[in-house]
């Protein structure tokens, strides 16, 4: 299974200072908007995003379709397949994206830990 890009989407109280610490950390704005609450920063392929008041907890983020430059692939594995492979297996999502739709589309299962897994598909 091709999950795509990856990416910690961190759920922040203060998303200047979490941007001012990560730059500390050599990561550099990449997309995103402080005034719409997040951003995504980049430091080579590591991408983190910082998002204030949108989540309640961390999410491990796929983006199927996608690079860690966020550059469509050419082949892909799409959402509604891994989905639809994740289920065969015993895995139920918490919330299912419609398998009969195409395109853009994202679902989320929760891991035996209780993290939070997106896979979001912007292509």
């Amino acid at each position: 299974m091709k999950l795509g890009a990856f990416s910690i989407s961190l759920s922040v109280k203060d998303l200047k200072a979490s941007k001012d610490f990560y730059e500390h950390l050599g990561f550099q704005p990449f997309a995103g908007d402080l005034q719409k609450n997040y951003l995504i920063m980049k430091n080579g392929d590591t991408l983190i995003g910082l998002f204030q008041g949108m989540f309640e907890n961390n999410i491990l983020t796929f983006n199927p379709g996608w690079n860690q430059s966020a550059e469509k692939l050419p082949v892909f594995d799409d959402v509604r397949e891994i989905q639809k492979t994740l289920k065969s297996k015993g895995i139920t999502p918490v919330s299912e994206v419609d398998e009969s739709a195409q395109g853009p589309g994202s679902f989320v299962v929760m891991d035996p830990d209780g993290n939070t897994i997106l896979i979001d598909q912007h292509v």
